[in-house]
């Protein structure tokens, strides 16, 4: 277990800042994460890679010259929100554009894609590459939604090696691709690992047994076997790699490969190099000839107990390119010169520095029932934490409960500053969306932040809002969740409890009801419904491979919104709100 922290919810932001504390010659501090504290060559390509904390030394660990230029470091086995990624690109770009590069989940995509779209409309040329190195995770003819491992430093060290050679952002993404096609992993573990403050490991293997496939935030494996002898697993890790080789490699005998033996936590690397043993000599008698291959800890997942095996198949460029010098606090090959320091970036603007815009005064006595509803949310959140990691640990990674926690309230104290500061509820609701996305991160950060800003952005701050105006708005931030999220009805994601709250409101307000009745009967549609969904199949996010595992589980962030607009509801129906 994690034994070793203050306050869980600050958990990932105290380790970035004593990982940076500890790193000063190579890392420096920006918003999100952390940029390279030496000079860049000027117009040469930007890495910005980046995913959940938790998983040293990816992803801060590999920024460095021949490696990264930036890491966007979300929460504990979350994604970065979108402002992080931007922050951290915008602090790391220097005039040859940027590449992003992470692990393929789905809070990553929809966070990563919405930054790349910004920093193009900004004018920063701006690519992506997803690491899909999981071979267990998805099948052949579904590779491009296989999850990233240790494939990762595989991936982002050809490209931060490329971009240190001068290749132009076409290239770079290029040869990123090349090693992400060219990358294949597979991954056991004996135990779960366990996030700090909680009680349980996020998943269990039975005594003396091994889970097969397991994913780095502790979503469960594909299938249990006994635990093997070292010769055992190597065994079995062989088997599983040389059984998908990638296009072009029409046999394993002559090739040059790439091996990584990465342990996830508390395998010590006495046990992984007597397992490597075992793993080399498989592959001479495959024919294989092993370049340059690294053993220890490279993609981790706190204390879980389990290691991964990737295999580079290598052409002449990729070879080059991985041999390069590299010098991060978590990766280091070779010889790099010594650079010269950059100067630390000024403090960004705060919101509550940021101008208010103008707001009557209807607006701002709907601001303070905006501000107490957010405050009931934070509550009824911080009420119900642990629930919601454990009905998310169930088929996922479990970290909805503290993502929502975060999100909920810095939502909630970005309303209360807001207001205080003579804001209408239009703004109110746009800078608690801010607030939330930026400090939950994930994929629940993003969508409720596109939730609350389509409401604010309708509500505005000229008058006092009905419940016309409401409904609408509420049906507006349905809309922006099905264009960001792409989930339906059915899904089995937090769209199957909005849909019948958007509904039932829309109705009840259509046939006159007062506001707050008319919230109530759609706070009650979405609990009924967000419970329903214990009876569905996933079939978007990380709990899809393993469906049935959820079934008589409701989702998480189903749930967490019949929580969310229940508790909001005694706080929206009085006349007055006095704080």
């Amino acid at each position: 277990m994690t034994r070793l922290f203050n306050e869980p919810a600050a958990f990932a932001d105290e380790l970035v800042a004593g990982f940076v504390a500890a790193n000063r010659g190579r890392v420096r501090a920006v918003h999100g994460g952390v940029a390279r504290a030496t000079r860049s060559e000027p117009g040469t390509v930007a890495l910005v890679v980046g995913g959940g904390s938790g998983h040293y030394p990816a992803f801060g660990g590999l920024v460095g010259a021949g490696l990264a230029h930036g890491a966007a470091m979300g929460n504990l086995f979350a994604s970065p929100s979108t402002q992080q990624v931007l922050s951290v690109a915008r602090a790391a770009e220097h005039g040859g554009g940027v590449l992003l590069s992470y692990g393929n989940y789905a809070g990553d995509v929809l966070n990563f894609d919405a930054a790349e779209a910004q920093l193009i409309a900004e004018g920063i040329p701006t690519r992506t590459v997803r690491v899909t190195d999981d071979i267990s995770s998805a099948s052949v003819a579904e590779k491009h939604r296989r999850r990233g491992i240790a494939g990762d430093l595989v991936v982002f060290k050809v490209a931060g090696a490329a971009a240190e050679a001068g290749y132009e952002l076409d290239e770079v993404v290029r040869v990123a691709t090349l090693a992400n096609e060219r990358t294949r992993s597979f991954g056991v573990a004996f135990t779960g690992c366990t996030l700090p403050g909680a009680a349980e490991p996020l998943f269990t293997v039975p005594e003396g047994r091994m889970a097969l496939g397991l994913g780095i935030h502790g979503e469960p494996g594909i299938g249990e076997t006994d635990i093997p002898t070292a010769d055992g697993l190597a065994e079995i890790f062989v088997e599983a790699l040389l059984g998908e080789l990638p296009d072009g490699v029409d046999a394993p005998a002559g090739q040059r490969v790439v091996v990584v033996l990465n342990g996830l936590g508390s395998v010590k690397y006495e046990e992984l190099y007597v397992v490597y043993g075992g793993i080399a000599r498989r592959l001479e008698e495959a024919g294989v000839e092993i370049v340059e291959p690294e053993v220890g800890e490279f993609c981790t997942s706190f204390d879980m107990a389990g290691a991964s095996l990737t295999l580079v198949w290598l052409d002449e460029e990729l070879e080059t390119l991985w041999a390069a010098p590299a010098d991060a606090p978590g990766y280091r090959k070779g010889s790099v010169p010594p650079r010269e320091a950059v100067e630390a970036d000024p403090e960004p603007q705060t919101s509550s520095e940021a101008v208010m815009a103008p707001a009557s005064e209807g607006s701002r006595r709907a601001a303070a029932r905006v501000t107490a509803a957010l405050d009931a949310t934070a509550a009824v959140i911080d009420a119900h934490v642990d629930e919601l990691g454990r009905i998310d640990a169930v088929a996922g990674d479990g970290d909805h409960g503290i993502g929502m926690q975060r999100g909920a309230t810095a939502a909630a104290v970005a309303a209360r500053d807001a207001h205080d500061a003579g804001a209408g509820a239009g703004t109110v609701l746009v800078r608690a969306a801010d607030a939330w996305s930026d400090r939950a991160g994930g994929t629940s950060g993003a969508l409720w932040g596109v939730m609350l800003r389509a409401l604010g952005t309708r509500i505005g701050d000229e008058v006092a809002p009905d419940a016309a105006t409401l409904a609408l708005g509420a049906r507006e931030a349905l809309d922006g969740i099905r264009a960001y999220g792409k989930a339906e009805v059915g899904d089995k994601t937090m769209v199957d409890a909005i849909v019948p709250f958007v509904e039932v409101l829309e109705t009840r307000v259509a046939a006159g009801d007062e506001l707050a009745d008319a919230w109530d009967a759609a706070s009650a549609a979405a609990t009924e419904a967000a419970a329903a969904t214990a009876e569905l199949l996933p079939r978007m996010g990380r709990a899809r491979p393993h469906a049935e595992r959820s079934l008589g589980t409701p989702d998480a962030g189903a749930h967490s919104f019949g929580l969310v607009v229940t508790a909001a509801a005694a706080a929206l129906s009085r006349k007055d709100t006095v704080r």
